[in-house]
């Protein structure tokens, strides 16, 4: 039996970055808890290991529960890089990305399989 990578359970002292894992042939990048200038640093080095050698990289944000500037500045860079899809955003994220416009770039989905089978001409 193949293990699923990102099938890991995520406890109350878990990292921000809690798994990664290529999924349907897609990198998968599953954060967690608050996001900003202070905490951002493992996301960023997640999301830019992942950039280097995929043309889409998924972020799965479903366990987010704040983000910053920082957090915001992070996805414009590596959307630049690479196809990247945000899956799950909770309400408050999808505000925060709206309300900076950044979601007019960066395609967000409800889940992630639609983010895993999302179109290759995403945004």
């Amino acid at each position: 039996m193949v293990r699923d990578p990102l099938d890991n359970p995520v406890s109350a002292t878990a990292p921000v970055v809690a798994a990664e894992g290529e999924v349907g042939g897609h990198w998968v990048v599953r954060a967690r808890g608050d996001l900003d200038c202070d905490s951002i640093d493992p996301l960023f080095i997640a999301l830019w290991q992942a950039v280097a050698g995929h043309e889409v990289v998924v972020l799965d944000a479903s366990a987010v529960t704040f983000a910053d500037s920082s957090f915001l500045s992070l996805l414009i860079d590596v959307h630049q890089r690479t196809q990247l899809r945000v899956a799950s955003p909770r309400p408050a994220l999808l505000r925060l990305l709206r309300t900076a416009g950044v979601d007019r770039v960066i395609r967000t989905y409800a889940t992630l399989d639609e983010a895993l089978a999302g179109p290759p001409d995403a945004p």
